[in-house]
């Protein structure tokens, strides 16, 4: 585990997030390997580098449908707006209409163990109810890339391997923005708690009053800063105080970016920094 984690850290605490950085591997496993596979064949003792990549190729596409799973499961357990998991389920659909079969072809390339005895689940179990095990498991075997249609099969079912990179662009585009919504939503909760917490404390903060400056970066992160042109040079200090006091009072933290050690965060807030503002818990 990274040690600039802290003891307590979990993934469950933010799937939404473990979603997109596996979606991002993922993404990034399919255009290596379709690059490999278009490029020149290397033999690995016996085997076809390109059959050794068809089949990463499968996998990794077929586990990018199960980024999206988590990524719903995350936006529905914080109950995002449904326009947000619609967007998603919309992309996972195109997803599965430019690769119709990647669950088939996978199921028997993973399942190798069942698919050959005619003992698989899904097509096979279908198959079974009209035919011998042993017929079934003749019919739905048989995996391999074929580079002149570049296609990679598994019995009756093909995909597009040309079809690959775009879809998985795609989706991971969707899973991103899915998850930047979250981020959204996240900063516009922190901001108004953090108003109110200064509200609270009789701290003018909305313009063009208030000598504090709230901001929503495009960062996805809170900004606290001062606007001292109105304000006495002997307050200064002061009102940087009990802007440092108010927040903490509410279970906030102001953090600088510039100085990350910094022990006098009023003083970085008189000196014009922008101050990064942070839950104590994350």
């Amino acid at each position: 585990m990274n040690s600039s984690l802290p003891d307590d850290w979990s993934p469950a605490d933010n799937p939404y997030s473990i979603a997109l950085s596996e979606s991002s591997w993922l993404r990034a496993t399919v255009a290596l390997t379709v690059a490999r596979m278009h490029g020149d064949d290397v033999p690995v003792g016996w085997f076809s580098s390109r059959q050794i990549d068809a089949r990463t190729l499968v996998v990794a596409l077929r586990q990018l449908l199960a980024a999206v799973k988590l990524e719903r499961i995350a936006l529905t357990e914080l109950g995002m707006d449904s326009a947000v998991i619609t967007a998603l389920d919309d992309a996972e659909q195109i997803f599965l209409d430019a690769l119709p079969n990647i669950k088939h072809v996978r199921d028997g390339l993973t399942h190798f163990e069942d698919w050959a005895r005619g003992r698989g689940g899904g097509p096979q179990k279908d198959a079974r109810k009209a035919a011998d095990p042993r017929d079934v498991a003749r019919d739905f075997w048989s995996f391999g890339y074929d580079p002149v249609a570049d296609t990679v099969t598994m019995g009756p079912f093909t995909i597009s391997v040309s079809a690959a990179v775009p879809a998985a662009d795609a989706l991971c585009a969707a899973i991103y923005a899915a998850t930047r919504a979250v981020d959204q939503r996240s900063a516009a909760e922190l901001r108004n708690q953090v108003v109110q917490a200064l509200t609270n404390a009789t701290i003018p903060c909305t313009p063009p009053q208030g000598p504090v400056l709230i901001s929503q970066g495009h960062d996805t992160r809170v900004w606290l800063s001062l606007n001292l042109s109105s304000v006495p040079d002997v307050e200064h200090k002061e009102l940087a105080e009990r802007v440092v006091t108010a927040t903490a009072n509410a279970g906030l933290r102001l953090t600088s970016s510039m100085f990350p050690q910094a022990q006098d965060i009023a003083a970085r807030l008189v000196a014009h920094e922008p101050l990064r503002v942070e839950r104590n818990n994350t």
